[in-house]
């Protein structure tokens, strides 16, 4: 066997060009790591916010108990003369906007769940 003299042993300082490229890898691998370690709390935080945050509640729709096999008959009893110009849907109302007989404009509200008028608007210039 060869005995290593300690003094091969020992590291040479390297040129000075090699020692400018040993210092830029060593600051690239600290960044990277930094990098790593940001996105690594980023996945973590997001993980952890998404268990803990309460599902949302879904927006709650007002339906009439209708049943699926036969539709609901109801009538509106608009007033005498009530010309009908448009109408519009939300939820369990209906909206009738039209004339009366004596040409005042008018909105009426029905509510077919309950089955009567809620409202009446009467509109003016």
């Amino acid at each position: 066997m060869t005995n290593l003299e300690p003094e091969d042993q020992e590291e040479k300082p390297l040129d000075p060009a090699l020692e400018k490229v040993r210092r830029k890898m060593i600051r690239l691998q600290i960044v990277s790591a930094a990098v790593m370690v940001v996105s690594l709390m980023a996945v973590f935080g997001a993980v952890v916010y998404k268990t803990m945050k309460q599902p949302a509640k879904p927006a709650s729709q007002t339906s009439a108990n209708i049943p699926s096999d036969a539709p609901a008959a109801v009538q509106a009893l608009l007033p005498a003369g009530f010309t009908v110009q448009a109408t519009a849907l939300s939820g369990n109302q209906v909206l009738f906007y039209g004339t009366l007989a004596s040409g005042q404009r008018q909105a009426i509200i029905f509510d077919y769940a309950i089955g009567r008028i809620v409202t009446t608007i009467s509109l003016s210039n």
